[in-house]
């Protein structure tokens, strides 16, 4: 195992399969499937017992998220997070790799890489490709449910990598940071609802939809297409950014691209738009389909 492998944010199919079938699965090194679909689509949990990568543990966001909140997969409380990731066998010291069975290739694993950021672990990749490509390489899969020794895991919450309601609220009229939305250009114009809500944007956010990262097989663009997609939006990468979509899971994927480019603290604004379309003044809900009944 290469010793720069653990500070990337990706890993490859090839790097972890050759760490599986090394035996190197264990306090050292966990792996996570951070699945999540629409209980109506797919069953995330279920998918996950019949096929997944050998020593890999379910991170269920479900379970790991703040209840109490009325939006969806907002961050627990840093012992709630604590706790739930030891008894997967993680500790600080702990190389995580994240990945989902989405057919796009990556869709929540970003959100569960952030999510170990914020609350200051360092080791954590996704990796690229996700399971979709994992199995079309040809890489094994198991049926076997491991059970992972538990650990103890510390976790203090890293506030340069949370934005709340208030700050995006102000930062409105201060313009202190960037903002970039990365759901479909039609919730962010506000011309087709967002499952179900009313769509539009924050004033002043820019729109990149998360995909635009991805390659057609799934896998996260190079680096210098990704520097090339942030500077035709005119987003400067030297400057404080923070990411925001629907509930603050595609806007890790921004987040996760500004990293590759070496710009580490962008921050996620938890609430995204299922928050701010219910909590911002009218005149702070920027949508085209407002605008042309006007």
């Amino acid at each position: 195992m290469a010793p720069q492998a653990l500070s990337r944010a990706l890993v490859t199919a090839k790097w972890l399969s050759e760490a599986v079938r090394a035996g190197r699965v264990g306090p050292s090194l966990r792996i996570l499937d951070a699945s999540w679909y629409p209980p109506q689509e797919r069953n995330a949990r279920q998918e996950f017992k019949e096929s997944h990568i050998p020593g890999a543990s379910f991170f269920d966001i479900e379970e790991c998220r703040d209840q109490s909140s009325p939006y969806d997969f907002m961050l627990p409380r840093a012992s709630h997070f604590a706790d739930y990731v030891g008894r997967l066998g993680v500790s600080n010291d702990t190389h995580v790799v994240v990945y989902d069975g989405d057919k796009l290739g990556t869709f929540y694993a970003p959100r569960a890489w952030w999510m170990f950021r914020a609350f200051g672990h360092k080791e954590v990749s996704v990796l690229n490709g996700g399971f979709k490509n994992w199995v079309k390489e040809g890489h094994p899969v198991t049926a076997e449910v491991s059970q992972p020794a538990p650990a103890i895991f510390k976790a203090r919450l890293n506030t340069v990598l949370l934005k709340t309601f208030e700050e995006m609220i102000q930062n409105v009229g201060s313009l202190q940071f960037q903002v970039v939305d990365s759901r479909p250009e039609g919730r962010f114009r506000g011309t087709e609802l967002d499952q179900g809500l009313e769509s539009g944007h924050i004033p002043g956010a820019v729109n990149i939809p998360f995909h635009s990262f991805l390659t057609e097989s799934g896998h996260e663009k190079s680096i210098e297409e990704i520097q090339e997609i942030f500077r035709e939006k005119k987003v400067d990468l030297s400057k404080p950014l923070a990411a925001t979509c629907r509930k603050g899971v595609t806007a890790c994927h921004i987040a996760l691209a500004a990293y590759l480019c070496g710009k580490r603290d962008v921050a996620i604004y938890d609430g995204s738009w299922s928050e701010w379309f219910h909590r911002a003044p009218p005149r702070y809900k920027v949508s085209e389909l407002k605008r042309n009944k006007a």
